[in-house]
């Protein structure tokens, strides 16, 4: 837990909490060792695949009475693609070598998706977007305190029904299924509001030292990448969590 990264650079303080049916509502999440910071991207199917591990960790430590407050944070897997974004089968054929090659990656993943109860329809996806909106959006709800659900409606509508989540249109749709005003998120997409924050946290993430997604941190100490085992999680959080703890006591001393 040596590597630290600035939480709360794009969600702000608010961020999201994790429903009733992953935490015990008795439980406030607050305290040293509470606070889950996730650096995503939309795009990203180890991230949704590693929503859902968590997910199953934190009903595990809910059992615990152990709370926590998650919040995501950006991360561009492909910062320099174009707005307008690319043709999906060309562009994986090309980086990663051959179109066999893309759809024996595509496979791998789909399976694992399904080991966590997820169905992906990774061949109904025709664009690989640019994912600025998606993490503004992501942001905005953030301060709407429905970021959770929002990243979920984002994750199913790109790998689960293979809509093109650098389409305002899409996202505003994600954005009411999740309880926001779609036209008001029309119009903040439209503008260029926290961009240049969304991009300038990406950096900070890098510079922390995160080369790959998902990554997790715990108070803004690295604690592990990638899609772990639920279980793994569940023991990774409750060592962290005791660590942190005991710095907080030791230092109140």
């Amino acid at each position: 837990m040596d590597q630290q990264f600035e939480a709360g650079a794009v969600c702000g303080p608010d961020g999201c909490e994790i429903p009733a049916t992953h935490s015990a509502a008795s439980v406030p999440a607050s305290g040293p060792g509470t606070r889950i910071d996730i650096v995503s991207d939309a795009i990203c199917p180890w991230c949704y695949i590693g929503k859902r591990q968590l997910e199953r960790a934190l009903s595990t430590l809910a059992g615990e009475r152990l709370a926590f407050a998650v919040h995501w944070n950006p991360f561009q897997l492909n910062p320099d693609m174009p707005p307008e974004g690319v043709e999906r089968a060309a562009y994986r054929a090309a980086k990663f070598g051959s179109a066999a090659r893309a759809a024996e990656l595509d496979a791998r993943v789909s399976e694992a998706a399904r080991a966590v109860g997820l169905n992906f329809h990774l061949d109904r996806i025709v664009r690989t977007p640019n994912t600025i909106s998606a993490h503004r959006l992501i942001w905005l709800a953030g301060q709407e305190e429905v970021q959770d659900a929002v990243m979920e409606a984002v994750f199913a509508a790109y790998f689960i029904d293979g809509r093109d989540i650098g389409d305002v249109a899409v996202l505003a749709d994600c954005a009411a299924a999740s309880g926001l005003d779609p036209t008001a998120v029309r119009a903040f997409l439209g503008s260029e509001t926290v961009a240049a924050e969304i991009r300038g946290a990406d950096q900070a993430a890098r510079e922390a030292g995160v080369n790959g997604v998902p990554s997790f941190f715990l108070d803004g100490y690295g604690l592990f990448s990638g899609a772990m085992p639920a279980e793994q999680m569940a023991e990774a959080l409750r060592r962290a969590r005791a660590i942190l703890t005991e710095r907080a006591r030791a230092a109140d001393e």
